[in-house]
């Protein structure tokens, strides 16, 4: 087990060379791959410099890279343009998709003991390891998992394993593990390297994965004081010791901690990055441990045009809506098709105020009917873009006649937490 590069700080700054040489030198540990294989995150991570690395890997290994496939878990099929905005120059023609209900095999299973002990003796079933048969069977040699390590609302630090046993995971490992998230409870798993997911992930990897030339190019990604963003990490490793060290820089980095809850805060979704509620409901689990008892949530979300980009999620949040947990469980127990989409279930329990604060959404593309079908409060995206201007807010606190109000540009790129919250 070894780490090929560690390299990072709070104030670190790599620029676009840096990075380049960093990933050139880690590759040449490897020695010689003839059947490489890439592992990128899709256009919903754009910001992890994920699709800038996939181009250096390309340069390097140039007809030895035989395949580019986007770890995209539910999500949409990454489309031509979003490739080319993304990856650049790499060939289009390398890209495969991913589909969770097809695509996959399962190389092996996680205990149901196992899941009872993690779940505190909540769950009893057992977790299937399932990836995306390219993985399993394709004969690469090297198999490079490339993402940023953030806090995440199902895993607590995004990465690593994840991004090959959820990113291009199947059905049921899936659900199974965002409803063990759910179960366990979001705000005890967000900003922690190590929680009940993360182990159960662990334990596939050790015991179904250990023999496939998985390498993982982990990136931490700040905001600079200017706005943009800023490379702060990046690490090279084969094992869980470069997620570590990446989570832990990470937090520093990531996560936000307040003296106050907040009252009121502005999220505002970049319409190329987030279309459905499923994607965007990040600004409620990013958010949820720094709001006050009472606050409200506004989310500006132009580009918003569905709650699941998958068809058969879609129809669940519709017909069960964002209704809290003790509603959503009772839903489980009750229906049987939301009990065969337990990730939808989980999507449900994670995006709900559970009745302590207000979410108002403000969709370019879905009708109020819709939005308050599904247990939201409505906003009109016009009147609410002029009131609250996201060209004209800053990342923080900002005035707004005479209103105070926290306004978040990106929620993909961080955690907030008012320090009593994330303390318990």
């Amino acid at each position: 087990m070894s780490l090929f590069c560690s390299t990072g700080s709070v104030d670190t700054d790599l620029s676009p060379q840096q990075l380049k040489d960093l990933l050139t030198e880690g590759l040449a540990k490897l020695g010689a791959r003839h059947s490489v294989i890439a592992i990128p995150p899709d256009m919903s991570r754009a910001q992890s410099r994920a699709g800038e690395l996939t181009g250096y890997v390309w340069q390097y290994y140039a007809d030895r890279l035989k395949a580019v496939l986007p770890a995209i878990g539910t999500h949409t099929p990454m489309q031509p343009d979003q490739i080319e905005h993304m990856f650049g120059q790499v060939p289009q023609d390398l890209f495969r998709i991913h589909n969770w209900r097809t695509d996959v095999e399962t190389v092996g299973e996680v205990p149901a003991a196992y899941i009872r002990e993690q779940s505190e003796g909540k769950l009893d079933f057992p977790w299937p390891a399932q990836v995306n048969r390219l993985i399993s069977r394709g004969g690469f040699d090297l198999i490079l998992s490339i993402g940023q390590v953030v806090p995440h609302e199902v895993i607590g630090m995004a990465n690593h394993s994840k991004n090959i046993l959820i990113g291009t995971g199947g059905r049921e490992g899936i659900n199974r593990s965002h409803y063990l998230s759910a179960v366990h409870g979001t705000e005890r798993i967000m900003g922690r390297a190590i929680n009940p997911v993360r182990n159960v992930l662990n334990y596939a990897s050790d015991h179904f994965l250990r023999h496939l030339p998985i390498v993982y190019v982990l990136t931490v990604v700040g905001r600079r004081g200017d706005g943009g963003l800023a490379m702060r990490g990046l690490f090279i490793g084969d094992d869980l010791e470069c997620f570590l060290l990446a989570a832990e820089l990470s937090l520093k980095v990531n996560f936000e901690i307040l003296d106050n809850p907040i009252t009121k805060a502005v999220v505002y979704l970049d319409p190329r990055k987030f279309q459905s509620t499923w994607l965007g409901n990040k600004a409620v689990y990013r958010t949820r441990m720094a709001l006050a008892d009472g606050a409200e949530l506004i989310i500006l979300a132009p580009g918003v045009k569905e709650f699941g980009e998958d068809k058969a999620i879609d129809a669940m949040i519709r017909k069960y809506g964002y209704r809290g947990t003790p509603a959503t469980l009772d839903a489980v127990n009750s229906n049987a098709d939301l009990a065969a989409e337990l990730g939808a279930a989980a999507h449900l329990i994670h995006s709900s105020s559970e009745g302590r604060f207000k979410i108002t959404w403000c969709p370019g593309m879905l009708s109020q009917e819709e939005i308050e079908g599904v247990g939201f409060s409505y906003g009109d995206l016009k009147a609410m873009m002029a009131r609250y201007d996201p060209q004209k807010l800053s990342h923080g606190y900002n005035q707004v006649d005479g209103e105070e109000l926290f306004f978040i540009p990106n929620p993909g790129l961080g955690l907030w937490a008012h320090r009593s919250r994330f303390e318990s």
